[in-house]
């Protein structure tokens, strides 16, 4: 069985979206709570959010699996992303609101992890490595943007609620500098949502791993405050009210990806 959906496109861009899905395997939904089988951590409606990706001409790569099977943004050893403070892990524990994921015993020890690294986290990331080669190797230059969405105010991991728009470059590492400042002022330009570059969010380890810009391999990550095109709370509903507000600058964002790259080939 596929633990992931491709689409391969017609130019250098490749969009990632490792917190797209929602499946869970039945056996593993039998540890879990009830609450955790409702999955409320994931990054909804990525795929509609981005829907007009394929008419750029972009390769897009979704899981079909949860992060609540593991998390394909996480190092492959459990390493935390963010040392001293809180972070989730590969294979999560706790919801973002601090309730467990698992029934008491249930939760996955280390040869149940690394099945499900095996399992789901490698094929992902062969194919994220695959792509960003092949496109080298077509084009000249490989980008990859990595899509993310969360809720705006999430007290686990930080204070007050979260811009709307969170460019992460790995703090300047994983693109150009010029890269940067195009999509910094795509950003800027968007005065109805509030942004940062480098913020909380700098770039999960999808962003740094593949970011080799002496190379030719520019990555960057986009993390979205949810309140900005659906309802954050259950059923979490699409808002076509809000999204067709922010889609524009999502577009136009990969659309200087594509521009910036033309320049440097």
């Amino acid at each position: 069985m596929d633990t992931f959906e491709f689409t391969e496109g017609t130019t250098p861009l490749l969009v990632s979206m490792p917190h797209d899905g929602t499946a869970i395997p039945l056996d593993l939904a039998d540890c879990m709570t009830a609450y955790a089988r409702t999955t409320p951590d994931t990054d909804w409606h990525m795929t509609r959010l981005y829907d007009f990706a394929g008419e750029l001409g972009v390769s897009i790569l979704r899981p079909f699996y949860s992060r609540f099977v593991i998390d394909l943004n996480r190092p492959p050893d459990g390493e935390p992303l963010y040392p001293g403070a809180d972070n989730t892990e590969l294979c999560p524990t706790r919801c973002f609101d601090e309730t467990a994921i698992y029934r008491v015993g249930e939760a996955p020890g280390a040869s149940e992890i690394g099945a499900r690294r095996d399992r789901y986290w490698q094929p992902y990331h062969d194919r994220i490595a695959s792509t960003l080669a092949a496109l080298k190797a077509r084009h000249g230059i490989a980008l990859l943007f990595d899509a993310h969405s969360i809720l705006s105010v999430v007290p686990r991991f930080f204070e007050g609620k979260l811009p709307d728009l969170n460019l992460g470059t790995a703090g300047g590492t994983s693109c150009d500098p010029s890269l940067q400042a195009a999509l910094t002022t795509v950003l800027e330009s968007a005065s109805d949502y509030t942004q940062v570059v480098n913020g909380r969010f700098t770039g999960g380890y999808i962003t740094r791993t593949y970011g080799d810009p002496g190379n030719k391999v520019h990555a960057v990550q986009l993390e979205q405050a949810q309140c900005s095109y659906m309802d954050e709370n259950p059923p979490y509903d699409y808002r076509e009210d809000l999204a067709d507000g922010v889609r524009p600058t999502l577009r136009r964002l990969l659309e200087t990806m594509l521009e910036w790259s033309a320049s440097q080939t």
